[in-house]
Parts: structure tokens; C-alpha cells; sequence
């Protein structure tokens, strides 16, 4: 996992240890929202509007709660890892595999988020056209502001530096 500033006077270990504490602050705020829609996705089924919905809202619901699983234990793993392995002395190993989980997780709550905006927009436009643009949309927002903005600061720092 790059570092932001390596101009740190720090040994291994405590950059192993920094970087945990960093991005333990990061997941946190990922997992909180994950639980929250996922709890709420799990919900939907058993309400009566649900029985109306077409086979593709239905199917894409199945899609969205499994999205949203899958995002929900990605997200949450490099806690597991971390209870697993604290005390065998592989902190940078897990820094890096934890990265690996949060990026994933990320991308996958995203698809979570999506997919729900999607089911929400059909299910509540009456033009559906309107709810995939509306969605597409707000998928590149996510690209934009997740994916593009942080490549585009990376490179002017590569620069700069």
C-alpha cells in the first residue's frame, strides 16, 4: 500500500501500525453505511409492494441484497484478519491485503448503491428510461468522485515531486 508522505521518520513497524490506525478510521465510515443499507435491503421483501414488482425488479433486487452482502463482509474482513493474525507479526502483509478488502468492498458498495437507485427510480418513475439515465448518472458520479478525482491528484503530486 503507497504511503502519502514518505519523508515519515518511522520504523516498519510503525508504518505498519499508522497505516492500520488510517485505514480502520477509513473502513469505518464504509462499513457503517454498508450495514445500515443492507439492513434496509433485507426489509423490503417482506412489504406488501414488493409482490407487485416485475420478474427483472425482483431479480434485480436478489442482485442488489447479494451486492450488498458481499459488500457488507468484504468491508468488514480486515477486522477479521486483523483479530486472526494480531500477534504473529505480519502487520504490513495485513495493511496490504486489508487495502485490497477496502478497495474491493468499495467497488462493491458502489454496485450495491447503484443497483438499489436503480430499483428505487423503476419502482417509484413511471418511465423507466428516466431511472436507468438518473442511475447512469449517478454511477459516473461515483467513477468521478472514487476512481478519476484520486488519479488525477496522484498524478499532479507525481508532478510536482
Amino acid at each position: 500500500m503507497p504511503d502519502s508522505q514518505p519523508e515519515r521518520d518511522e520504523t516498519p513497524s510503525e508504518r505498519a501500525d499508522r497505516l492500520w490506525n488510517e485505514m480502520l478510521q477509513e473502513v469505518r465510515v464504509c462499513q457503517t453505511g454498508a450495514q445500515i443499507l443492507f439492513g434496509f435491503l433485507l426489509s423490503v421483501v417482506f412489504t406488501p409492494r414488493f409482490t407487485t414488482l416485475s420478474d427483472f425488479d425482483r431479480h434485480l433486487y436478489v442482485a442488489t441484497v447479494v451486492l450488498g452482502a458481499v459488500a457488507t463482509a468484504t468491508l468488514i474482513a480486515p477486522v477479521a484478519f486483523h483479530r486472526f493474525l494480531i500477534g504473529h507479526g505480519v502487520k504490513p502483509e495485513l495493511v496490504r491485503v486489508a487495502g485490497r478488502f477496502i478497495t474491493t468492498g468499495l467497488a462493491l458498495l458502489a454496485l450495491t448503491i447503484t443497483t438499489a437507485l436503480l430499483l428505487l427510480l423503476r419502482t417509484a418513475l413511471d418511465a423507466t428510461g428516466w431511472a436507468w439515465f438518473l442511475t447512469g448518472a449517478v454511477l459516473l458520479w461515483f467513477a468521478l468522485c472514487w476512481l478519476l478525482l484520486p488519479q488525477v491528484v496522484l498524478r499532479r503530486a507525481e508532478r510536482r515531486g
